[in-house]
């Protein structure tokens, strides 16, 4: 009597038992399976699969961590698909990561990174180091490389706090996995370029933390002047970018209040030049 497969429930990678008990269930292939486009379909073999993107996050060190932050709009061709989403989110007590790329899978990436690390955390009884959870991501990145020959494609950055080294790090990523480490800022996204060069005009090391957070706003500000993909502050509907710190104390989100009282100052400093 054959007996059945019993998976390895002392792995400490749960994104490995997922991709291989359950590969429908990763972020790729969940969102490959749409309504009214099979596999065989034309448009998706041509790589024509039409799915909201999410533009542009960016990581900027200061001097005790990391701001990490993004703007809130997902577009569809020309159009905007969503003028609310979510783009960056707590991974764990010490990183943060920022999503560009196909919204559904890079959100479902993102769940899935806090739940790999909630149960390697829970089996060995420690965290993975800073090193080991970019490792980790990477990998994750890699296993999407099928579904990136069908537009999904999923372009994470990856901020953390190294508790050993004492200072926060910013990697980034390329379409096969290839991890990367940014040495102070980095953006990434449509409109990814404006927001680097803003960075790269006005950053300075040691900047403190009010100091990096105006300008990661900064950022954002000018990269939605020229990207359309790009959201700036809405200031009718009230929709404004999203920021995380991330430092030795653990994740704070930044407020919208603070984050608002932030570009008025902005803005009606634009407006007396231009006066």
């Amino acid at each position: 009597m054959k007996l059945p497969f019993l998976p390895n429930h002392d792995d400490p990678s749960f994104f490995d038992f997922l991709t291989a008990q359950h590969p429908d269930l990763t972020p790729g292939i969940r969102a490959a399976a749409m309504p009214g486009l099979s596999a065989g379909d034309p448009l998706r073999a041509a790589g024509a699969v039409t799915v909201p993107q999410a533009t542009t996050v960016l990581g900027l060190k200061y001097q005790d961590g990391v701001v990490i932050a993004g703007d809130r709009r997902a577009t569809e061709g020309f159009q905007i698909a969503e003028r609310r989403i979510e783009k960056v989110f707590k991974i764990d007590d010490y990183s943060a990561m920022a999503i560009a790329g196909a919204a559904g899978p890079c959100v479902e990436m993102a769940k899935l990174f806090q739940t790999e690390l909630e149960h390697y955390e829970k089996l060995e009884g420690v965290q993975l180091s800073c090193d080991g959870k970019a490792n980790k991501l990477g990998q994750m990145v890699k296993a999407n490389l099928p579904m990136v020959f069908q537009g999904l494609v999923v372009m994470p950055l990856y901020v953390g706090y190294d508790v050993k080294r004492a200072e926060g790090r910013i990697f980034k990523y390329d379409l096969a996995g290839g991890r990367y480490e940014e040495s102070d800022y980095h953006a990434i996204g449509s409109g990814g370029k404006d927001a680097r060069n803003t960075m790269r005009e006005h950053f300075r090391k040691g900047m403190a933390e009010q100091e990096a957070l105006k300008l990661a706003l900064l950022a954002l500000y000018n990269a939605a002047d020229d990207d359309v993909g790009t959201g700036g502050p809405d200031l009718v509907r009230g929709i404004y970018p999203t920021a995380k710190i991330v430092n030795a104390t653990g994740i704070t989100d930044v407020s919208e209040q603070q984050i608002r009282g932030i570009y008025d100052g902005m803005i009606a400093a634009r407006r007396s030049k231009e006066s």
